[in-house]
């Protein structure tokens, strides 16, 4: 089996209250932004379902430990990885199970009693310590610690996302885990030193898309790549959708320059990246190459009319590449709000709210009563959604992000459960790709932690470039397990008015007469008119948001 490949198990063992819970559901959206999907038998849900009926006995405790460590066993020997969080106090089954089981990780989560006790919001600690909870592990019922863990986390002096960063590197280098792409947004002491480094290194200007690239790359929101394409990564794309290795990518990921800058910097090795007067990262040049845009054209959008807006800012740009690893500058902060996160930053939310799963979706346009109609089906099976709106460059003739942040906040606000939901922006470009931006933007939302993927039957499109339903066709192509992510297919959704709901083909019985639907063109009509927008069509309090939008931007 390939490196990296294997199967495991992580078992953390540790007090009740110490944080168990919690980093099993982070490292589970970790391994899966690796394209590693994991199982995580939480111990109070294993003795719901696999060990209900069984006590708190010694022999009790034991058999729904050995019952946890037999699953996870089986799941590992096949290949897959398997996280535990139970308690699991005794150290002799512990032991039984390691010696049974290949690829085992024993994982201390330590934290004292005193601390747990601070944090016990139920108060079942200070019931125990007062002698009204019997059998209560680590108070009234031994916990034997550890003697040779594999790891220790103290969750105590560190935060969870850092105990599980100490987990990815004992897998690593176990080769458990293929060695991984990590983080390299230059901020906070260190950010200075490098802006000023920058300025010593040659210069090179690029566009508002390469910027959103850079910071992408290095955010980790485009792993496994750790900077733009090379030549046979490149080809390898364009033609497939995939990189060399096999990974989906959907989209290649390049820096076009010009034939003579191509020939400047080929030799240059490290080259600081400008956009306006600020530099946001450095370019460690690897090689550069021709990489005709017309033929991309072909291959990425299935067509060459430069009426289409992606081929339109494909056939401006340059005609070579530069290919190397990036170091990406934090940006300066945000001005939209909380919404910048970064896909850490949103794995450790989700890993904070106790999602198992999380459902992304994608949009550059207001949502709408079809939107919201996909996310709350979506709803009721997966356990959180991350609202994830594209901020990056789009057609001049799009809603501004500003406008579209205010009505996904009015939203949320009025119409979705605030425990269920996170909003975060995706600071990509629009390429209008059809079916290979529709897997792009898939591998996006798994390295910001989702679990599943919305796709309309026009994802990404624009116009009439792409057959509809393209972009579920051509997820025919890839495996949920290589793709890290589960692709929700939905098909076209519309407000009947003889069954006055929001419905889709499967469900209404009635005609097209009977659907009310409204286009992005006429949406833009109506509001230049100052006519207001239906309510079939979208909540009041966004058509507000947009009304007053649209009247100010006519005023200026």
């Amino acid at each position: 089996m390939r490196e990296g490949g294997k199967g495991f198990v992580v078992w953390l063992t540790g007090l009740s209250g110490a944080g168990k819970s919690t980093i099993a559901r982070l490292l589970q959206a970790e391994l899966a932004a690796r394209s590693r999907k994991a199982e995580v038998l939480d111990g109070d849900e294993v003795r719901t379902h696999l060990s209900k009926g069984l006590g708190f006995s010694r022999e009790d405790r034991d058999t729904n430990i050995r019952r946890i460590g037999f699953v996870a066993g089986l799941l590992a020997r096949n290949g897959a990885v398997a996280i535990t969080a139970a308690i699991s106090p005794y150290r002799e089954v512990r032991d039984e199970l390691r010696a049974k089981t290949a690829n085992f990780v024993e994982v201390y989560v330590r934290c004292s009693l005193g601390e747990l006790v601070r944090r016990d919001v139920k108060g079942l600690y200070r019931k125990a310590l007062a002698g009204e909870i019997a059998n209560f592990t680590g108070v009234s019922d031994p916990y034997e610690e550890p003697l040779r863990p594999d790891v220790v986390v103290d969750t105590q002096h560190e935060t969870a996302a850092e105990s599980v960063q100490v987990i990815l590197r004992h897998l690593e280098e176990r080769l458990l885990l293929a060695a991984a792409f990590r983080d390299t947004l230059v901020d906070g002491f260190e950010l200075e030193a490098a802006l000023e480094g920058a300025l010593r290194l040659p210069r090179l200007e690029v566009d508002r898309r390469t910027a959103a690239d850079v910071f992408m790359i290095g955010s980790g929101a485009l792993a496994p790549l750790t900077g733009f394409l090379g030549e046979r990564d490149y080809r390898s794309v364009v033609s497939t959708g995939r990189l060399e290795s096999g990974a989906a990518l959907g989209l290649p990921v390049v820096l076009r320059v010009d034939g003579e800058e191509a020939a400047f910097f080929r030799h240059r090795g490290a080259v600081a990246l400008f956009h306006g007067d600020r530099p946001v990262g450095i370019l460690h040049v690897a090689e550069s190459f021709a990489a005709p845009p017309e033929a991309e054209a072909h291959h990425v959008y299935g067509t060459d009319d430069r009426a289409h807006p992606g081929v339109a800012a494909l056939l401006r740009s340059g005609t070579h590449a530069l290919a190397g690893s990036v170091t990406a500058f934090a940006p300066p902060p945000g001005t939209l709000g909380p919404y910048d996160l970064t896909p850490r930053q949103v794995r450790e939310a989700r890993a904070a709210r106790g999602w198992r799963t999380m459902v992304g979706f994608q949009t550059r346009n207001p949502v709408h009563r079809a939107h919201e109609y996909l996310q709350k089906v979506a709803l009721e099976t997966v356990d959180g959604l991350l609202l994830h709106p594209l901020i990056g460059e789009t057609k001049g003739d799009d809603i501004p992000a500003e406008t579209r942040l205010r009505c996904y906040e009015e939203l949320l606000r009025g119409y979705f459960p605030a425990e269920r939901t996170l909003l975060a922006t995706n600071p990509a470009w629009m390429r209008y790709a059809g079916p290979r931006e529709a897997v792009f933007h898939a591998v996006v939302r798994r390295n910001y932690g989702c679990t599943h993927f919305i796709v309309g039957r026009d994802h990404a499109g624009v116009g009439s470039y792409y057959d509809t339903y393209a972009a579920h066709r051509v997820f025919d192509d890839y495996t949920t397990d290589e793709l890290g992510i589960e692709i929700l297919k939905f098909e076209h959704a519309f407000w009947c008015r003889a069954c006055q709901n929001m419905a889709s083909t499967r469900t209404c019985p009635h005609g097209p007469e009977e659907r009310a639907t409204l286009s992005g063109t006429r949406v833009r009509e109506l509001l230049a008119a100052g006519e207001p927008l239906p309510a079939e069509f979208t909540r009041p309090e966004v058509a507000e948001v947009l009304r007053a939008a649209a009247e100010m931007e006519g005023a200026a």
